[in-house]
């Protein structure tokens, strides 16, 4: 079983085009060239990692499997990458 802290999450969400604000949970949201976009996923504020379960909804959330988005949390998947398999699913913020 997979689990990943919060903090990894959050500062290597926020490191690639995400960004957080705060209210019931730790919201992320993805910008793309200066523009918000409907791509988003949340944190509880109270836990200190996140299950394999949680990681699958939240590669889910942000159009990712979840191989790709645990990779993104560890870094080889960097943003052009992640924009890139967004275009490959039609997804394109210009």
């Amino acid at each position: 079983m997979t689990t990943i802290k919060v903090r990894d999450i959050v500062n290597s969400l926020t490191k690639k085009g995400f960004v957080q604000s705060e209210g019931d949970h730790t919201h992320l949201i993805f910008w793309c060239n200066g523009k918000k976009t409907q791509i988003r996923t949340k944190v509880s504020h109270g836990g200190s990692e996140v299950d394999d379960y949680l990681i699958n909804l939240m590669s889910i959330q942000i159009n990712l499997e979840k191989k790709q988005f645990v990779d993104m949390v560890n870094c080889p998947f960097t943003l052009e990458d992640y924009l890139k398999e967004l275009r490959s699913k039609g997804l394109t913020f210009e």
